[in-house]
């Protein structure tokens, strides 16, 4: 599922999301249409009493009004999310979408405790094990891509990694 991909994305880059503000939360916001490939994505950080800061956005084409990839705001940056969202966003058939899922999607982060950091951490590993190039699609081949569903740190992964 794209929401729980995006969860892990922002876990396993939070040291690097500190460095700037301390966020109470972050979140992903994006729009997905269904049967349409996410467009775009942003991602924001939210300190106490609400101030926000927008971390960066995410586009899969160029406009005039802004470039394709990942763009950093506000003296954010972070190879691991540009690594991770990259890949997301260049890989979305390999991620489960409800089909009665809501059309606006958010995902809500909070400081992830050090059995999140661990299951980032693992879906991180399982991740480039499932892929050649986490810049880009792997191969032609659609692989499954691992669920962090019903799993604990440190236990073994399911026979098939594909989400129900």
């Amino acid at each position: 599922m794209e929401s729980e991909a995006f969860k892990f994305a922002v876990i396993s880059a939070w040291e690097d999301l500190i460095k700037v503000t301390t966020p109470s939360l972050v979140r992903v916001e994006y729009v997905c249409e269904p049967g349409v490939s996410l467009d775009s994505l942003s991602v924001w950080s939210v300190r106490a009493g609400g101030e926000q800061d927008l971390v960066c956005d995410y586009w899969t084409w160029t406009s005039s009004a802004h470039p394709s990839g990942i763009r950093f705001r506000n003296g954010h940056h972070s190879d691991t999310l540009t690594q991770t969202l990259d890949f997301i966003m260049k890989n979305q058939d390999r991620f489960t979408h409800r089909a009665d899922a809501c059309r606006h999607g958010l995902v809500l982060i909070y400081p992830p405790t050090g059995g999140e950091c661990a299951e980032a951490a693992i879906w991180m590993r399982e991740v480039h094990g499932t892929a050649t190039n986490l810049g880009g699609a792997a191969d032609e081949s659609v692989l499954p891509m691992p669920s962090m569903a019903n799993r604990t740190p440190g236990s073994e992964p399911p026979p098939s990694w594909a989400d129900a």
